[in-house]
């Protein structure tokens, strides 16, 4: 059970090194196609777009017994995707890079829920919360090599090399999941829990770590669109950028594991409160250290919380779901954090586009605000463990 789980881990850690070696060229590879910042903005938000609409198909298909199908076909059509990005570039085409956007956000749609819940139920009693900070460390571990990668590859060789890695790492991720498929077939579920309906995700715990997920991504989604957009009508290169999210995911890396230990010893929302909290603490820095080298302060501090806030999240909306609606839940929750990036990218596009880029970080800094309010909402309800 532990390899399997491990090796589920294993395929999401190279299925989001494949997307989050992006993070830091969408922006600038958008400019040099003849972007304008509204369409900056709106190119780096169809792949959250159609994400949002695909996972309710990823977790219907994942609650009918259909989970490793929709996380080996999220594979291959990251692969799809790298190609076309490829081809953009021959072409000299935004909207094939559109399209290739597009398409990973589908990927993303039908891989993620399938991911996250089958995590959840390999999880050993009692460790869930656990287990999910280990996957969470496996996709902070990509945030980390991702953009540090792609930004290194762009800057030396070009956005086409680095494309290419998409390719590859989506391959790898493909394997992976054959792997796990094989070995465990499809995750069945209870008998006791036939007759459980969607209803049971009107919970507040429910909507609540939702709700909260989408604030912080929204400013989430602020910070790695129009940063490194800002970066490059400075005329830095996109590895400074890449340098950034490597040091964010290295802080959030270094805290998942304890935020979701934590989840299960005391319970979620106590945990999800001070991740949040460093969320906040690190964008206000943010708003006066901008650039390099200071900048990195506030990518550590922003990091930590999210490795704090985000397992505790998922512990908090998936944990006490019925296993039967349980990929249903996961793609509802996580439609939540493309809702927010797509928010993000297209309402922030609009401030950078009336006040210039460093006009949205004053926004993105008050999100989390709203986040660490709404997260404490189940406590009216004496749900203390969420």
């Amino acid at each position: 059970m532990l390899k399997n789980l491990w090796f589920l881990n294993f395929s999401t850690f190279f299925f989001f090194l494949g997307i989050s070696l992006l993070n830091p060229l969408i922006s600038p590879y958008a400019i040099t196609l003849g972007a304008q910042p509204f369409i900056v903005g709106l190119v780096a938000g169809v792949a959250s777009a159609i994400s949002l609409f695909s996972k309710l198909f990823g977790g219907y298909i994942g609650d009918k017994g259909y989970r490793f199908h929709a996380m080996f076909i999220g594979n291959i059509l990251g692969i799809i995707a790298g190609f076309l990005y490829i081809l953009s570039g021959f072409l000299n085409s935004i909207l094939i890079f559109a399209i290739g956007r597009a398409i990973h956000g589908f990927a993303m749609g039908i891989f993620f829920p399938s991911s996250l819940s089958s995590a959840v139920d390999l999880a050993p009693k009692g460790r869930v919360g656990e287990a999910l900070g280990w996957r969470g460390m496996m996709f902070s571990l990509g945030n980390i090599i991702g953009p540090a990668i792609g930004g290194f590859i762009s800057d030396k060789f070009g956005f086409s090399s680095a494309f290419v890695l998409t390719v590859v790492f989506s391959a790898i991720g493909a394997v992976f999941v054959l792997s796990v498929w094989k070995d465990v077939g499809e995750i069945k579920v209870e008998k006791h829990e036939t007759h459980s309906g969607y209803k049971e995700l009107l919970r507040p715990y429910f909507i609540s770590a939702s709700l909260a997920l989408y604030f912080i991504s929204m400013a989430y989604s602020g910070v790695v669109t129009f940063l490194p957009a800002l970066y490059k009508v400075v005329g830095l290169g996109q590895g400074i950028f890449g340098f950034y999210m490597m040091l964010m995911g290295l802080s959030s890396f270094s805290t998942r594991v304890v935020g979701g230990k934590s989840a299960d010893r005391i319970g979620p929302i106590p945990v999800a409160r001070i991740g949040i909290f460093g969320v906040f603490i690190g964008y206000l820095i943010l708003l006066a250290f901008k650039f390099p080298p200071y900048s990195y302060i506030p990518a550590i501090i922003s990091g930590a919380g999210f490795g704090l806030a985000l397992p505790a999240l998922q512990f908090m909306a998936l944990a006490r779901l019925p296993q039967r609606i349980r990929t249903m839940g996961s793609s509802i929750y996580t439609m939540f954090f493309d809702l927010g990036m797509l928010s993000g990218q297209v309402a922030l596009g609009y401030v950078a586009q009336l006040k210039g880029y460093e006009g949205v970080f004053p926004v993105v800094a008050f999100l989390p605000v709203v986040s660490l309010i709404i997260v404490n909402v189940p406590l009216l309800w004496r749900d203390r463990n969420g």
